[in-house]
């Protein structure tokens, strides 16, 4: 079904890797963006084998070595004392293991090389003030209005526009994301504000009371990344890149180590970010006839497994094939659908776990619980070793 035109709301990265993969697949393409411009909040993403595979695939391969840091190691520390509690290799071992690196990335450049990508591909492929408020579907195709007036004709709409979609409820009805308690504070730190001797290349989680911190370096090791995750009896916030006052932030983690309060003290005080977490139950189908979703549209999940854009990346991976395996549209978007349920939902569920696993009240908690669990072994058997480009489809 090489010959379809695929309709794809949202210009974030499950938006441009799905149409970067149709595009290269031979499909034409159509990408739109509500924003005025194509951007990210600075802040890290982590991109384990499973979606490097997609990446290297559409031909990311040496720019994204170029823009990323490969760590070494994935470490669980205590909050305070910053006592080592679990480890699993990366770098090297990883690569070997899975057939594909592992790497932490700066948001912003990885959605560059996308859209770079996609624009290489079809140069007009990206529509951007293109707020999708509307769509109707039949027999032949399903027509996408927009705030601006215009509309788009395809074979197919795909809903890659995030957790606030406008596609989703359409297809599965109003089911809003759950408010998790949580928030998660997030800065970019330049590391020249910091000690020569700072951080390794490796990627921490900090284990506390009610929150938990992760820190790793992006930008080929220019940028320290902070994300601190924060239970909250405060309303939730539907903004996404709110500001919040630094000295929150501060007092959010008193009593931490000094090494994560000297990333704190080195933040602009003016860009502090902070957002509201949410989530839903997994649902077990998001497709109709000729309109399905992709990533946080279908799949929203907190960010305490570092896969939120990695599954994006893997459903338009698959998504393609089952589009090129499929000569009926419904039969392809079905197809594409049942061979994501259920891993996304694992995801989706390992992640919340972990939020109970870091947040545990006492360092006796800690130890016992990780003392129960293998996390790199875990990660190896199911997660890490998926390949969405070669996994049966059934």
């Amino acid at each position: 079904m090489t010959n379809a035109k695929i309709l794809i709301a949202g210009g974030g990265l499950g938006g441009l890797s799905a149409a970067a993969n149709l595009l290269q697949a031979g499909f034409d393409v159509d990408v739109f963006e509500q924003a005025p411009e194509l951007g990210e909040v600075g802040a890290g993403i982590q991109f384990s084998a499973n979606a490097t595979h997609v990446l290297h695939h559409i031909g990311l391969a040496a720019e994204l070595a170029r823009i990323s840091v490969t760590p070494r190691a994935y470490e669980f520390r205590l909050h305070d004392t910053k006592e080592l509690v679990q480890a699993f290799p990366l770098g090297e071992q990883h690569l070997e293991s899975f057939g594909a690196p592992y790497y932490h990335v700066y948001r912003p450049d990885a959605l560059a090389l996308l859209e770079a990508r996609v624009r290489a591909l079809k140069p007009d492929a990206i529509y951007l003030d293109h707020e999708l408020v509307d769509f109707d579907e039949d027999a032949d195709g399903v027509t996408a209005r927009f705030a601006n007036g215009a509309e788009a004709r395809g074979d197919a709409l795909v809903g890659a526009d995030g957790i606030k979609s406008v596609v989703r409820p359409k297809v599965l009805g109003p089911v809003p994301a759950e408010f998790t308690g949580d928030v998660a504070w997030r800065v970019a730190v330049p590391r020249e504000r910091l000690p020569d001797d700072f951080t390794d290349r490796v990627m921490t989680v900090w284990m506390g009371p009610r929150c938990h911190a992760v820190t790793y370096l992006v930008r080929g090791g220019d940028i320290v990344n902070f994300v601190g995750c924060v239970e909250t009896d405060d309303p939730p916030d539907e903004s996404w890149t709110a500001k919040y006052p630094w000295e929150r932030m501060k007092a959010d983690f008193a009593g931490w180590n000094a090494e994560l309060h000297k990333i704190i003290d080195a933040a602009d005080r003016d860009g502090c970010y902070r957002w509201s977490l949410h989530i839903r139950t997994p649902a077990k189908g998001w497709s109709t006839g000729r309109v399905t979703l992709l990533g946080d549209a279908a799949h929203a999940t907190l960010p305490y497994l570092a896969q939120g854009a990695a599954m994006a990346i893997e459903d338009g991976a698959v998504l393609t094939r089952a589009l090129q395996a499929e000569e009926n549209m419904a039969a392809a978007l079905d197809l594409y659908q049942r061979n994501r349920v259920e891993r996304t939902a694992r995801i989706v569920d390992a992640s919340t776990a972990n939020r109970t696993l870091f947040h545990l009240d006492t360092a006796e908690e800690l130890k016992a619980a990780f003392a129960e669990r293998d996390q790199g072994k875990d990660r190896a058997q199911w997660l890490y070793s998926y390949n969405p480009l070669t996994v049966e489809l059934v």
